[in-house]
């Protein structure tokens, strides 16, 4: 998708139907199950924000940014993820909490990120946190400085997002499972699974209406 035609869209994705917990489960891990409001309410979460963010490259093709963590003693270590953390006391609203973070970790100008629209929470049981996506737009291609969070950038085409041949299953190990097919996205080599492919499910639906 050239970038003048997602920006045509804009108003369009401000005011569509989210697809909601329906498009998020749809890249849902089996073991991953459907906590209802009263559930994660009692689990008293840590509330955190992550950015979508789209822009075009050197083509005029619709980009977004995706990163690979770097490596951790921790549960999220080397995953790939949006730019995003937990909220700060300094934050005005978890809006925000998504700028400054994408700011910190890659280098985005915050005052040059539009914002389209919040997306659906996503609820991360192994770490406890409830996670807010905003998707936005940059109007030409950033240049990524990277802090000590990121192992690397990794920018991939809207096109490749909405063709469906980049939906796969792998069979993973981590801390809190064993030898469990999940459903991922493939995305320029790189396996995308968990909580990020749930978000881009949701918006995989939104951009394609």
């Amino acid at each position: 998708m050239k970038f003048n035609q997602f920006k045509a869209n804009i108003n369009s994705f401000k005011t569509s139907k989210l697809g909601g917990l329906d498009a998020q489960f749809k890249l849902a891990p089996e073991l991953r199950l459907r906590y209802d409001a009263d559930k994660i309410k009692a689990s008293n979460p840590k509330k955190a924000a992550v950015l979508a963010l789209f822009y075009p490259n050197e083509n005029n093709e619709t980009t977004f940014i995706l990163t690979e963590r770097a490596s951790y003693k921790g549960t999220h270590s080397a995953q790939i993820s949006f730019p995003g953390g937990k909220i700060d006391i300094s934050d005005k609203n978890l809006e925000a909490t998504a700028v400054r973070e994408a700011n910190e970790e890659i280098g985005i100008k915050t005052e040059s990120v539009e914002i389209i629209r919040e997306l659906t929470d996503v609820y991360i049981p192994p770490s406890n946190f409830l996670a807010t996506p905003f998707i936005g737009y940059l109007s030409e291609r950033p240049k990524f400085i990277t802090n000590y969070e990121v192992e690397t950038t990794i920018e991939v085409l809207l096109e490749d997002l909405l063709n469906d041949t980049s939906l796969t299953t792998v069979n993973l190990s981590t801390s809190y499972m064993k030898n469990t097919d999940v459903p991922c996205f493939k995305l320029n080599g790189y396996v995308v699974w968990g909580a990020t492919a749930m978000m881009l499910s949701e918006i995989k639906e939104l951009l394609k209406q």
